[in-house]
């Protein structure tokens, strides 16, 4: 029925009249324009307008600021250096992919060689006697002068743009190393004046640029975050609270102190025991006044 259907010799004059065929006409005309109505809104609302979205973003890329006058010492052009906000109290932020890991390795081929003991500053009544233990890493200092191969003038100089803090503030590289057991038990890197004395200066901020993955172990810690554990039953060997694990090239910046320049009892971190692995870490710590010794 089917095949003998398909062969009939029919035409629209002879078996439908011309006010149905002027009909079915407009009714095709009508369903290929409303048809063609859908399409577009498709292209334009899904994949072409995703492809043109793209476009957009690519063009934005090169045109979408404009740019202003700069003064004597500011740049011409748009830094990105993506970050994620871990805690603000303390103020703390993470930067993914800070270091290339070449430049990672260049830093620990540099520093290798002249490891020694890490040290501590020494409150009123304790030895290095009496403090063994609470600082079990490796390290040496480097400052970026000294570097031949320009990779640690090109972190200092990226350091001073995420922090807004004068490249010359800022004490050499302390590039440590932790191994299996190592760690350093809860401490502030800024200087209380009624258990140090008084200070030239005050270090404001910490920039710590992971140097190496870690297996197991080795995170930065922040027992206080949030005000968490502040009742003083808190166990200066616990590794609790915000954990940042390293990740090679990675940054870890925080803040020691507050604008008004008191210490922020939040800033209590310490490096948890490395359990597999090594943790190679650059420090750079970052004060409130011009550094003579750079």
């Amino acid at each position: 029925m089917r095949a003998k259907s398909s062969k009939a010799n029919f035409t629209f004059k002879t078996k439908l009249g011309l006010p149905t065929v002027f009909l079915l006409c407009a009714s095709f005309f009508l369903a290929g324009l409303f048809g063609s109505t859908l399409i577009a809104q498709d292209v334009s609302g899904s994949g072409g307008g995703r492809a043109r979205s793209r476009l957009l973003e690519s063009t934005k890329e090169e045109s979408q600021y404009d740019f202003l006058p700069v003064g004597e010492t500011g740049d011409d052009f748009i830094t990105k250096i993506p970050f994620q906000v871990l805690s603000w109290y303390p103020r703390a932020r993470y930067f993914p992919n800070f270091a290339t890991a070449e430049q990672c390795e260049s830093i620990i081929s540099m520093a290798e060689p002249s490891l020694r003991p890490s040290t501590l500053a020494l409150r009123e009544g304790e030895t290095e006697e009496n403090t063994k233990g609470i600082r079990t890493s490796s390290g040496v200092f480097i400052s970026a002068s000294e570097d031949k191969t320009g990779i640690l003038d090109l972190i200092e100089e990226k350091i001073a743009k995420v922090t807004m803090l004068p490249r010359n503030h800022g004490e050499a590289f302390n590039i440590l190393r932790y191994e299996v057991g190592q760690r350093y038990n809860c401490h502030y890197d800024a200087f209380s004046a009624a258990e140090y004395g008084p200070q030239k200066s005050q270090r404001v901020a910490s920039f710590l640029l992971y140097l190496s993955d870690v297996q197991e172990g080795g995170e930065t810690m922040f027992p206080f975050e949030n005000g968490f554990k502040m009742d003083g039953n808190y166990d200066c060997q616990e590794c609790i609270g915000l954990k940042v694990k390293p990740r090679r090239g990675d940054g870890l910046l925080f803040y020691s102190l507050f604008p008004n320049g008191t210490i922020d009892v939040t800033s209590l971190h310490g490096s948890c025991p490395v359990i597999k692995g090594k943790k190679w870490v650059a420090t750079k710590w970052i004060r409130d006044q011009e550094q003579d010794d750079l």
